[in-house]
């Protein structure tokens, strides 16, 4: 009778702390949060219309349901301030709430908030940007990785599946500029693109020299192969390269697209070979930021990336499209020519869209990425912009005349009037 009894106050015993707990965090902080004085920063709402005093940031504040034994830990602390458990270090607010999902300053430091409320430590992704916190949740702002964009011309082809598939195993992106006559024969490796990240960059339908056109038949080049392309995977090119190198204002204008000129040739398309191929980017200038022109259209060139990608991680680069590259460096893509994205040239003031060097959390608008400008330094500039030391229209013409280049060289008419594989046959590989 006695051990029922004491059961019994046991039970009531343990309710009225749940109670007391409930009481406190639910209703009295809040209240005492809503009718406090504040003495500084901002007064963000929680959910419930609770407010609270922070620093600036873009994290949540979240009262986390109990769920779990991860959730009643927190749901025991009254305390404001850091905290750690099992599961991690989390900070909680006056009012009972915790940070997650983004970034927080707290006391000066820049943490990153996982959807649970703790702090993340590592490469955090946001967007196209990637930010690394030390063991302590700091963020440290010198740990950065340097960044390429691969870009393929002219196809898809029968070995645009084989690279996409290292791209995807590699968790790297490229961006592919696409030929509108070869689009329909091979809607798989479209949608592949779309699927495993890649970008969709449109080359005209046919690789015609559009400066020879007149401006409506440029208009139809390119949107005939945006037609195509969201036939085959319901998406658009969001970026586009004018064949031979050759555009101006007018067409970029016309076609209504970034234009992208690159910093590293490969001359995949006259090496032929893949071992040239692979010391040709290996050996090349991979300084971050760097957009590296090949063409999978070719074997050799494809079975050079398949070897080089991985080798690239492995050396500590991140592989990633134009637009992607675009918003880590605060570029806000325009309706202009880009050659590269390193410092140097950001710095020169020659990059039109560029916002200034990227913050924590600044994710521009690009092309077809899906962020959001929060700078409104926009430093738009005219068409020709380059890197910095004097390239425009008049360099990529004489640029395409010397033949260095895989648009301008020995590549005839016949070779996009005909089919890419009857030209190349694994024989003469």
């Amino acid at each position: 009778m006695m051990n029922h009894r004491l059961i019994i106050i046991g039970v009531i015993a343990v309710f009225a702390v749940l109670l007391g707990i409930f009481l406190v965090r639910g209703v009295i902080l809040p209240l005492m949060s809503k009718t406090g004085s504040n003495s500084g920063g901002d007064t963000l709402e929680a959910d419930g219309g609770v407010t609270y005093e922070v620093d600036a940031g873009d994290a949540q504040a979240i009262r986390i349901p109990v769920k779990s034994d991860n959730d009643t830990a927190k749901a025991a602390v009254l305390t404001p301030g850091w905290h750690e458990n099992s599961f991690g270090k989390w900070y909680q607010n006056p009012d009972g709430t915790f940070f997650a999902d983004g970034f927080q300053e707290i006391e000066g430091v820049q943490y990153s908030f996982d959807s649970d409320g703790y702090i993340q430590t590592g490469w955090v992704y946001s967007g196209a940007n990637e930010y690394y916190f030390d063991e302590d949740g700091a963020y440290n702002p010198d740990k950065k990785r340097p960044m390429l964009a691969l870009t393929f011309d002219d196809g898809p082809s029968k070995y645009t599946m084989d690279l996409l598939n290292c791209l995807e195993e590699n968790n790297a992106h490229a961006t592919f500029f696409m030929l509108g006559e070869l689009v329909g024969s091979y809607p798989d490796e479209v949608r592949k693109m779309v699927e495993i990240g890649c970008e969709l960059g449109n080359h005209s339908y046919d690789h015609s020299d559009q400066t020879t056109l007149s401006l409506d038949q440029v208009y139809k080049q390119f949107n005939d192969t945006d037609n195509l392309l969201i036939e085959a995977c319901g998406q658009a090119a969001t970026v586009a390269r004018a064949p031979y190198g050759n555009g101006n204002q007018d067409i970029y204008d016309t076609v209504g697209k970034p234009f992208i000129f690159w910093s590293l040739d490969s001359l995949d398309w006259k090496l032929l070979d893949v071992d040239a191929d692979y010391d040709s980017v290996m050996n090349g200038d991979l300084t971050d930021g760097t957009i590296i022109l090949m063409h999978d259209i070719h074997e050799p060139s494809v079975r050079a990336a398949i070897r080089f990608i991985p080798e690239l991680i492995e050396k500590g680069y991140r592989l990633v499209t134009v637009s992607e590259m675009a918003a880590a460096k605060n570029v806000s893509l325009q309706n202009a020519l880009y050659i590269d994205f390193w410092q140097s040239t950001l710095d020169s003031g020659s990059v039109a869209g560029y916002n200034g060097e990227a913050t924590l959390g600044s994710t521009p608008s690009s092309g077809g990425a899906d962020a959001v400008l929060e700078s409104s330094d926009e430093d738009v500039l005219e068409s020709g912009s380059s890197d910095g030391e004097g390239a425009d229209d008049e360099y990529y013409e004489e640029d395409a005349a010397s033949g260095d280049s895989y648009d301008e060289g020995d590549t005839s008419e016949e070779y996009y009037e005909d089919d890419s594989e009857e030209l190349y046959s694994e024989d003469e590989y």
